[in-house]
């Protein structure tokens, strides 16, 4: 049985997947040619094990941003506000998917992240469906190996005293939830362990031990700054994203909607405009708890 948290990872991101998601990453890494390095499948697709009718989370990970894109403001959003987001259609499914450099990707798999979007999505479960050789496969192993540890050490000295394990994975998804801009039920955080709690049990076992504990302070200014930084980003995001992602302002709506419970609807110029869609939906959004 593995026995450190980087066996666990490995074994986790080894496991098998449905043949049209293998299908699908193979279409994406192609389509960057020889820069992409791996291919990460996530979220709720892989939890509910359902495909039709739903949107498939990627991660490409790529060598170069500038060998990635034939177009350089491509290459020089992705430096500057990372991930670009893509819309992708393969096989009668579709997709969306974020491209990231290993550089980045292992920065934000760790303490020294600019926020905790990338920490919070892959101490999850994922799997690493598409690899260019086992050098990429380690490299991403080793990143995703990081996630567990800052998570839960930053968490830990802001959760109750004697919390159990699976309560302080609640607590620091609770936490990453609050340092983003995100639509998400009050109960989101305890949904995702109580789905698999002997997984996360396991896994924030193997990742605690000889783990050094924080301070409240420290760990205060941490989170503080993920916060702040985490809201602005996701905002900066969200309008770049009117410029790679087709349809764009209809999937934030459905992705506000689908998580919040609200029943937004757009008109035909913010489906024309989603930048400016985006723009005057914040404040409604914000006031009404959709995203927080």
């Amino acid at each position: 049985m593995p026995d450190t948290l980087r066996d666990l990872v490995a074994e986790e991101l080894s496991l098998p997947v449905d043949a049209r998601v293998t299908a699908m990453s193979n279409a994406i890494a192609k389509g960057h040619g020889t820069a992409s390095r791996a291919v990460l499948f996530y979220g709720s697709c892989l939890r509910q094990k359902q495909l039709v009718g739903l949107m498939l989370d990627f991660y490409l990970i790529v060598s170069d941003y500038g060998e990635a894109y034939h177009k350089g403001w491509l290459a020089t959003a992705n430096r500057l506000i990372p991930p670009n987001v893509f819309y992708f259609e393969h096989g009668g499914l579709v997709a969306k998917y974020a491209v990231l450099s290993e550089a980045d990707f292992e920065r934000e798999c760790g303490p020294d992240a600019r926020n905790t979007s990338i920490i919070a999505r892959f101490a999850q479960p994922s799997r690493l469906v598409w690899n260019a050789g086992k050098p990429a496969r380690e490299r991403v192993i080793d990143a995703v190996s990081r996630c567990a540890p800052t998570l839960l050490g930053r968490a830990r000295p802001l959760a109750a005293s004697g919390a159990s394990v699976g309560d302080l994975w609640k607590r620091a998804f609770q936490l990453t939830f609050a340092a983003e801009l995100r639509a998400e039920r009050r109960d989101r955080s305890a949904s995702i362990v109580d789905a698999e709690p002997q997984r996360y049990r396991r896994f924030g076992t193997v990742a605690l031990a000889g783990l050094p504990t924080d301070s409240v302070n420290g760990a205060v200014r941490w989170w503080r700054r993920m916060q702040r930084k985490g809201k602005l980003l996701s905002v900066l995001r969200l309008a770049k994203a009117s410029a790679t992602f087709a349809g764009g302002a209809d999937y934030i709506a459905w992705k506000i909607n689908r998580h919040a419970g609200t029943k937004i609807e757009l008109k035909p110029w913010q489906r024309r405009h989603p930048l400016l869609a985006g723009i005057t939906l914040l404040p409604r959004l914000l006031k009404s708890g959709a995203i927080r």
